[in-house]
C-alpha cells in the first residue's frame, strides 16, 4: 500500500509503528531510505559469508521481516534458528503473516529487544533500529549483543548518521530531501514526518557508533556500506 500517512495538513503526534504505518511501512521506507533495497541486500550476503551451522541468527526491530527473509534465503547452513524480535504487535503480526510459510525453524517474538536474551548467535542484526533507542542504553545493548555472539559472529548495523561538519550535513540534508521529493512525496509530508520522528529518532555520527562498538569488545568494525546519511556497519567478535 502506498504511504499517505502524512499527506494532510493535521496535529502530528510522535511517531509510533502502529497498524497504520505496518500499512504502508514497506512503501514508506523503500520511498524514504536511500539505497534500501541494496541494503538489505548487502544484510543477506554478509549472513552467508559469517554464518555458522548450529547457531541463532537474530534480527532485533524485525519491522515486517525483509532482513529476516534476506538472511534466511542466503543461509547456507544447517540447523540455524531465525529469530524476528520487534515491540510492535501489529508488526509482529505482518512478519509472522510474510515468513511463516517461507522460512522453517522461524520465531517470530513481540518483546523490546532490550529484553532479549542474545546466545549462541552467529549473526545479529540492528537494521535501522538502534536509532529509536534511548541513546543512553545504547552501549548496554551492544554489550549484551557481544556477550551473546559466539567468537567470529557478527554484529550488523544500519543507521541513519549525521556529521559534525555543517556543510556536509547540509549538502547530504538536501540531497536526502531531494531523494523524497523524487519518490513523489510533498512538501507537507516531508514536512510533517519530520515534525512527527524528530523526538522519536534519534542520530549520532559514524564516529560515535564505532567508538561505541570497540569500547564494547569488537576486535573489528567496518562501515562497509553507505548511501547518503545512512550507513552499515559490520563488527566482528
Amino acid at each position: 500500500m502506498r504511504d499517505k500517512l502524512f499527506n494532510d495538513d493535521i496535529d502530528i503526534a510522535d511517531f509510533r509503528f502502529d497498524d497504520s504505518v505496518v500499512k504502508v511501512f514497506d512503501d514508506m521506507v523503500k520511498r524514504s531510505v536511500p539505497g534500501y533495497e541494496s541494503m538489505i541486500q548487502m544484510v543477506g550476503l554478509v549472513a552467508r559469508m559469517h554464518g555458522k551451522d548450529n547457531t541463532n541468527y537474530y534480527d532485533l526491530g524485525s519491522s515486517t521481516g525483509a532482513i529476516t527473509l534476506a538472511i534466511a534465503l542466503n543461509s547456507n547452513h544447517k540447523n540455524n534458528q531465525f529469530i524476528a524480535i520487534d515491540n510492535s504487535p501489529e508488526m509482529v503480526n505482518e512478519c509472522q503473516k510474510n515468513l511463516s510459510s517461507k522460512i522453517k525453524n522461524l520465531k517470530v517474538i513481540c518483546s523490546d529487544v532490550n529484553d532479549i536474551e542474545i546466545e549462541n548467535a552467529s549473526i545479529v542484526v540492528l537494521n535501522l533500529t538502534l536509532q529509536f533507542i534511548d541513546i543512553n542504553a545504547r552501549a548496554k545493548l551492544i554489550e549484551r549483543i557481544y556477550n551473546g555472539l559466539n567468537p567470529g559472529g557478527v554484529l550488523i548495523i544500519s543507521e541513519k548518521i549525521h556529521f559534525d561538519d555543517k556543510q556536509s550535513q547540509d549538502q547530504i540534508t538536501k540531497l536526502h530531501l531531494d531523494f523524497k521529493r523524487a519518490n513523489g512525496y510533498s512538501e507537507l509530508e516531508i514536512a510533517n514526518k519530520r515534525q512527527a520522528i524528530e523526538n522519536v529518532l534519534v542520530t549520532e555520527t559514524k564516529k560515535d557508533h564505532i567508538d561505541r562498538l570497540k569500547k564494547c569488545g569488537f576486535i573489528e568494525t567496518n562501515c562497509y556500506f553507505q548511501c547518503l546519511n545512512f550507513v552499515s556497519f559490520l563488527s566482528v567478535k
